[in-house]
This record gives C-alpha cells, sequence and structure tokens, in this order.
C-alpha cells in the first residue's frame, strides 16, 4: 500500500514522502496513529493545503521535546525486582514499567515511546531509548536491583558481588582478630560480629572480672 507520512518515521521517511508499506502495518499502525493517509489523489491534494500547518505543528512540538529531552537525556531510573543469585530476573521489566518509574520521576511519557531492542530479563544497569519526538530520542539508564542499596552500588559502577565479598572478609578478619586479642569474649557476640549484626568495636575485649580487681 502507498500512503504519504504525516510525521516523521523511523526508517521510514520524512513527512510529506510518498512511501509503500505492507498492508498491514498501514492498516494496524500508520493510519490508526494518524502518522500517515493512504496516498490517493484526494488525499495527497488534502495534505498539500494542510502541509504548511503540519509543518509548523510539527516543529512547535519537536522544540517542546527538545526542552524536555535536554533534562531527561542521561538520566536513570531505578527499579526493583525479586531476582536470583545468577541475576536473572523473576519475570521481566517491560516499557510500562520504564514509563511508570520515568513519569515518577517528573517526566510524563508512556510506554509507546520507550524505545526496547530487548527485553530485559537481568540485574545491572540497561541503556535505552525515549522518543519523546518522532525527531526527538534521549537515552535513560535502568537501574535494575534488588535493593536500594545494590542499585546504588551499580550507580557508582561497582560490582555487587565483589563489594558483598569485601564485607564477607571485613567481618571475618574482625572475627579473628577479636579471637587474636581475648578469649573472654561471649561467644554469642562473635557470632554476631560474624553475621555482621554487631560491630567488633562495641565488644568489651576486657572481662569483668579483670575491670573489677582493677
Amino acid at each position: 500500500m502507498e500512503v504519504v507520512l504525516l510525521e516523521r518515521v523511523e526508517k521510514l521517511g520524512q513527512m510529506g514522502d510518498v512511501v509503500t508499506v505492507k498492508n498491514g502495518y498501514a492498516r494496524n499502525y500508520l493510519l490508526p496513529q494518524n502518522k500517515a493517509l493512504r496516498a490517493s489523489k484526494e488525499n495527497l491534494a488534502v495534505f498539500e493545503t494542510q502541509r504548511a500547518q503540519l509543518e509548523a505543528e510539527n516543529l512547535k512540538q519537536a522544540k517542546e521535546a527538545e526542552k524536555v529531552g535536554e533534562k531527561l537525556d542521561g538520566e536513570s531510573v531505578v527499579l526493583i525486582r525479586a531476582a536470583s543469585e545468577s541475576q536473572q530476573l523473576y519475570g521481566s521489566v517491560s516499557t510500562q514499567d520504564i514509563a511508570k518509574a520515568i513519569t515518577a520521576g517528573g517526566f510524563t511519557v508512556s510506554r509507546k515511546q520507550i524505545i526496547l531492542d530487548k527485553v530485559l530479563k537481568t540485574l545491572g544497569l540497561h541503556d535505552i531509548k525515549v522518543r519523546l519526538h518522532p525527531e526527538v530520542i534521549v537515552s535513560v539508564t535502568v537501574n535494575i536491583a534488588r535493593s536500594n542499596e545494590e542499585a546504588a552500588i551499580q550507580a557508582r559502577g561497582e560490582s555487587v558481588e565483589e563489594v558483598a565479598e569485601a564485607k564477607l572478609d571485613e567481618r571475618e578478619e574482625a572475627v579473628v582478630n577479636v579471637f587474636e586479642s581475648t578469649a573472654d569474649v561471649d561467644v554469642e557476640e562473635l557470632e554476631q560480629v560474624a553475621a555482621g549484626e554487631i560491630d567488633p568495636s562495641e565488644l568489651d575485649a576486657e572481662p569483668e572480672e579483670k575491670k573489677d580487681d582493677a
């Protein structure tokens, strides 16, 4: 089917271009979304009479989108999701999820404006595109994590696993230091140190009997 485009359509053409597309694509997307008209003599004549107005409206909308894009481009949104130890999500992140997160951050967008090249099913940072206008596309980072703490670690460019291992090593080292300094510390307290529930500095390394004698 031949259609005349009423706005720029990515990978297809600019406003006013007459292009040939599959019938289903035209009927299910271009025509109902008012992005094109059938390229009949009558419609082409109507388009030419409205062309100046359409171009003016398009220019106005593009400028408004550019203002929003200057603020939104490079922004990051956090999505908290449950995931396995292998970082695979129990489910996936949809365009609707991303649109809601961006809107919650003060930018009104719809799921149809979110461009996803692949399904997001893993933890981590994902760069996605947002089409604010046919001529204005910006980038947003989607930070998918199991908690806000993990999201902050990922935002710093660090590995969640490495940070967790470092904390574990610190706790183990703290326990060893406590054992070396005294044999009189309560076993339950040592277990709390190992679990990260209390700080080693809070332990009373000197037995109460010795304090009393002093």
